[in-house]
């Protein structure tokens, strides 16, 4: 079902010699996101051009459903939170406590620096003005990425949010009424019925119904992730989010069941979906590959995972030793990544490249995704080597405000004119001359 990689004696060592251990020894699912914008130029081109004509046209078209707006009325987030099941509304609230907890705390503060005096520095940290939050709707229902998105950029002052997620045929083109009762229950009043690239590209652009935003937010499939690429610039976004990913760092310590178990909970996302485990354990290693086959029958979604963990993307990454084992984690720089071994929490400290790290056998990458009060919408397809994961200052700008006095100015004038200088600009530095009554120091 999941296949071994063997990266034991000269094989990891010769990888690593030069440096850093060679990715394309581990197991990644394919993601061109270039081959997709061919495919969602034409997309986001005609949403740019007929606005909620186009919406309308392509949710006929990708999602068999005829809308009447976009748009979702106010009444029908009312109703689907009323109707919602007080378990589910029970652990929504649950999720939203814990996550502003935690993001509440992200927030940062203006901070004014002294360079000299009468010359000051602040950096000011102002919210985005508008932001756009796509949830996507597919295999699986996401109210859980409703709350991972919206919570943080309300913690952080956005003032104007919009949602949208792909209309549901079964919920008369509306999105899944479970979304409708996050967002309701999240105060969010703004939310459409779009999904893929057109709904990027109606936030981009904007629509008779939808003004544009500033940033989008949120995991999708790939031709959100291909618009997302092709409107950078017009628009910020977080990140290009591919499928999910598990990779698991474990010794003889760990529990089989629980691994083989975390590596089910992320497969069951996708058959594209990718699931690692790392041990330098062949005993481990056997253990869980049979846990995976008496475990992955029992589950509801059990052909998807089986896809998934039979892919090219999953895998068994035999090494020598953890410290071995931690060279591969951090090179493949997984989107979640769990460390059960002894003295887990001491392996995690050292870890360099994950989007969130879960320590020990009590923090399951099922927990992040719902209730530990981290975000997860994360890096994937090893870009957490680089990249964050969404938190409050997703939503921030860094803005310095300088301010220097007339005198503050005068003492550093002859330093900026050399340098403006020195790099063939003149007019920099005429730009102070001009205010004072200025000559060249001569030389002694």
């Amino acid at each position: 079902m999941i296949s071994r990689i063997d990266l034991r004696g000269s094989a990891l060592a010769a990888t690593a010699a030069g440096g850093g251990l060679d990715r394309d020894l581990l197991p990644r699912a394919e993601f061109d996101v270039e081959d997709a914008l061919e495919k969602v130029r034409p997309i986001c081109e005609d949403v740019k051009h007929r606005g909620t004509a186009a919406l309308v046209d392509y949710a006929q078209r990708f999602d068999g459903v005829t809308l009447e707006r976009v748009r979702v009325p106010a009444e029908a987030l009312t109703e689907a939170l009323e109707a919602l099941d007080p378990d589910v509304r029970a652990a929504l609230e649950e999720s939203v406590r814990r996550a502003r907890i935690v993001h509440r705390d992200q927030r940062r503060t203006d901070s004014t620096v002294q360079v000299v005096p009468g010359g000051t520095v602040t950096e000011r940290w102002v919210p985005v003005e508008r932001v756009g939050l796509y949830v996507p709707g597919g295999r699986a229902v996401y109210p859980s990425s409703v709350v991972m998105n919206v919570v943080p950029a309300q913690e952080a002052g956005v003032g104007s949010l919009a949602v949208s997620s792909p209309p549901q045929k079964e919920f008369g083109g509306l999105p899944h009424p479970t979304i409708l009762a996050a967002c309701a229950l999240l105060g969010v009043d703004e939310v459409y019925a779009a999904g893929g690239a057109h709904a990027v590209a109606m936030f981009a652009y904007g629509t008779e119904d939808c003004a544009p935003v500033q940033l989008v937010t949120g995991p999708g499939n790939i031709y959100v992730a291909a618009a997302k690429r092709l409107l950078k610039g017009r628009i910020g976004i977080d990140s290009e989010a591919g499928p999910t990913e598990i990779a698991v760092l474990a010794d003889d310590t760990a529990d089989a069941a629980h691994v083989a178990s975390d590596l089910i909970s992320q497969a069951e996302h996708d058959v594209v979906a990718a699931a690692v485990l790392v041990t330098p354990s062949v005993a481990l290693a056997e253990a869980v590959e049979a846990e995976l086959k008496t475990q992955v029958a029992a589950t509801r979604h059990h052909e998807r995972i089986t896809e998934a963990l039979s892919g090219r993307q999953s895998g068994i990454v035999l090494v020598d030793s953890l410290e071995d084992g931690l060279a591969v984690v951090d090179s493949y720089a997984a989107e979640h990544l769990e460390i059960q071994t002894a003295d887990a929490a001491a392996w995690a400290a050292r870890v360099r490249n994950a989007g969130a790290i879960f320590v020990g056998p009590w923090a399951p990458v099922s927990l992040g995704d719902y209730c530990a009060g981290s975000n997860h919408v994360l890096p994937t397809g090893g870009c957490a080597c680089h990249s964050s994961g969404l938190s409050v200052q997703s939503f921030l700008r860094g803005i310095h405000v300088v301010d220097y006095t007339r005198d503050a100015l005068a003492e550093v004038t002859h330093h900026v004119v050399t340098l403006a200088e020195a790099e063939d600009l003149p007019a920099h530095g005429a730009a102070l001359k001009a205010r004072f009554d200025w000559k060249v120091p001569q030389s002694k």
